[in-house]
């Protein structure tokens, strides 16, 4: 920008405008002066010579009164002159004071980094920002140029910013990496304008510098939760559809193992076909916990007993070479989760670390009370504070830079080689964390180990009672009469041939409006609703809706390995409603419906089940 005596205008150049006039009324009165005086000492030598040496009569000596009367009003119009120019000299000045200390005030108090430098990269001006924000004192900086601190990978686009402000006053935005003093690298947001002198060349550049290191993290994370949220949903809708599959495979691989004899030739390839089988159904229930769709059953656990329920199968798991550590906090809170997802999670992490310890090294876990503060919310937005428990995992293997640590919990992501893993280990973990409402972070470096951090929400109430074993569970007796509702024609012959094997008369529906004018149409009753959650149409939960009517103390057994929210909110089960998860085996399908229709307490009703459903939309 060129300089201006617009005296309106604000900012450096007006300050420049009036001390030039100031400057210029200063010379105007001393020259003033120097004038006057000179005008007085002719004066004075002109009356001298007309007393003394003229030696005048009565009007000369009238006359030389009167110029004397002249000379002293000049003095005194000079005097007032003087203190009038001397008052408008201060005001200017008091103005110049006080716009200085305003300028003062804007670059002590900015946030951002103000900084005045010649074209070269001379520091001439740095705003106390700098030493708030770097921890360079003036000194310091006065010492280097305005190029030095900035990461070398960066500085050729910095470099060509400036040249660019250089030619068009204003520079654009660019944003580039700057070393703190303790060697930790800031991003910071910059922007550079020329300052010209009166002949319009630029002799300074005048940049602004906006720390916005802790705003990229927060799109860092933004971006990942994204990414991770859309193949979520893909990997959930991929699992859904694939457990149809799968639970076809398992259940005619049994058939196939039951009529096969142990001598069979057959006998092996029917095994293999099932172990295939059961491989998939477990990387599909990894793929369900990472999306965050799979039906949990949450119950009051105390951490300290789950860790120490494991103890022995974690020292099998990560063998000799590792020693393990636990450290259980002796007044430790309790949390609601899943049990057997807790198990896996702490499971999943015990073979992140001893993976990452090929030579062995130290494993350690840890449980205490932990309070996330506002500080922390501060730090993580999607944080909520208050009370949680904390889980801790770390362990001294090889650790881990930035870069990984941003595609760690992606699914199918892995740094072992070919077929040693898949890469759902830690979104599985991921997603049991994220749906069991806590959260969990990585520390890590290269060279220097791996901590995880789990918080869990702290709750009220003592730990829960583990669910009824097979055997003591009441078995029903007598003929029972199951109404079958499910979509995929393969699954729903399958599920029908293994049930009427064993005596249940079976009312076979492909979806929920057939179902409901089978019921219609039934004048015997109906002990069992058997229906899948997510058919095309109506989902299950509304075609319990439905029956609940005309049949309220038909008890019903919902079968899916995912939750589209229907049955269970945020994919928690709640109590009175009973799930069957897919893929299933055929003493699974058969347990869960002998303890449906034999549960005396709490029983899973129709009516029950509308109940819950209402309790879940006043909720929501």
């Amino acid at each position: 920008m060129r300089l201006t005596n617009n005296p309106q205008s604000t900012g450096p150049v007006s300050l420049r405008t009036e001390l030039n006039r100031a400057e210029r009324r200063q010379w105007w009165l001393s020259f003033s002066g120097v004038v006057v005086t000179l005008i007085l000492t002719l004066g004075i030598l002109s009356l001298s010579l007309s007393v003394f040496v003229l030696e005048g009569g009565f009007w000369q000596t009238l006359n030389l009164q009167n110029a004397l009367r002249g000379l002293v009003g000049m003095v005194l119009l000079f005097a007032i002159y003087a203190i009038y120019q001397q008052f408008q000299i201060h005001r200017f000045r008091m103005n110049a004071v006080a716009r200085e200390e305003l300028f003062r005030l804007i670059g002590e108090n900015a946030a951002d980094m103000i900084a005045v430098v010649t074209v070269d990269g001379q520091r001439l001006y740095n705003s106390p920002s700098y030493q708030k924000v770097l921890g360079y004192s003036p000194e310091e900086l006065g010492r280097t140029s305005a190029y030095d601190q900035i990461h070398p990978d960066d500085r050729a686009a910095v470099l060509a910013a400036a040249r660019e402000a250089q030619e068009n006053a204003v520079g654009r935005r660019v944003e580039y990496r700057i070393r703190h003093k303790n060697g930790d690298w800031l991003v910071v947001e910059s922007t550079a304008s020329a300052v010209r002198n009166a002949e319009g060349e630029v002799e300074k550049l005048v940049i602004v510098n906006r720390d916005i290191t802790e705003r990229k993290h927060l799109e860092q994370q933004l971006v990942l939760s994204q990414k991770l949220d859309a193949i979520g949903r893909l990997s959930g809708g991929v699992a859904h559809d694939f457990n149809n599959i799968l639970g076809v495979i398992i259940g005619y691989s049994e058939g196939l193992l039951e009529k096969f004899g142990p001598d069979h030739p057959d006998r092996e390839a029917a095994d293999e076909i099932q172990k295939a089988g059961q491989r998939a159904a477990t990387l599909t229930q990894q793929l369900l916990a990472f999306s965050r769709k799979q039906v949990l059953e949450p119950k009051i656990l105390d951490l300290n007993v789950v860790v120490t329920d494991i103890e022995k199968m974690l020292r099998r798991l990560i063998g000799e070479d590792i020693e393990l550590k636990i450290t259980a906090s002796p007044e430790l809170g309790m949390v609601k989760a899943d049990r057997g997802q807790i198990e896996q999670v702490v499971l999943n992490l015990a073979v992140n670390a001893r993976d990452a310890m090929p030579r062995g090294g130290k494993l350690k876990i840890e449980t205490t009370n932990a309070e996330l503060t506002e500080k922390d919310a501060k730090r993580h937005r999607y944080v909520v504070p208050g009370q949680y428990v904390m889980l801790q995992i770390s362990d001294t293997g090889c650790g881990m830079d930035e870069e990984l640590q941003s595609h760690i919990f992606e699914p199918f992501f892995t740094t072992k080689e070919k077929g040693k893993g898949t890469g759902l280990g830690l979104a599985t973990v991921y997603g049991v964390i994220k749906q069991s409402g806590g959260y969990i972070w990585v520390e890590s470096q290269p060279g220097k180990g791996t901590r995880f951090s789990i918080y869990l929400r702290r709750v009220e109430g003592s730990e829960e009672e583990v669910r009824e074993t097979e055997d003591s569970v009441k078995r029903a007796q007598g003929p029972r009469t199951i109404l079958l509702a499910e979509d995929e024609e393969s699954l729903r012959k399958l599920t029908r041939t293994a049930l009427e094997k064993i005596g249940y008369t079976i009312l076979e529906a492909k979806d929920a409006f057939e179902a409901v004018k089978l019921a219609s149409q039934t004048n015997s009753v109906i002990d069992l609703l058997l229906t899948d959650i997510v058919m095309p149409g109506r989902s299950g939960q509304e075609l319990a809706a439905d029956l609940a009517a005309a049949r309220p103390e038909m008890k019903v057994l919902f079968m899916s390995g995912y939750t589209d929210g229907a049955i269970a909110a945020h994919g928690v089960l709640e109590s009175g409603i009973s799930i069957l998860r897919k893929p299933f085996t055929r003493h699974q399908l058969i347990q869960s419906i002998e303890e449906a229709l034999a549960r005396t307490e709490g029983e899973t009703t129709l009516a029950n089940a509308i109940n819950h459903d209402e309790s879940v939309e006043e909720k929501i």
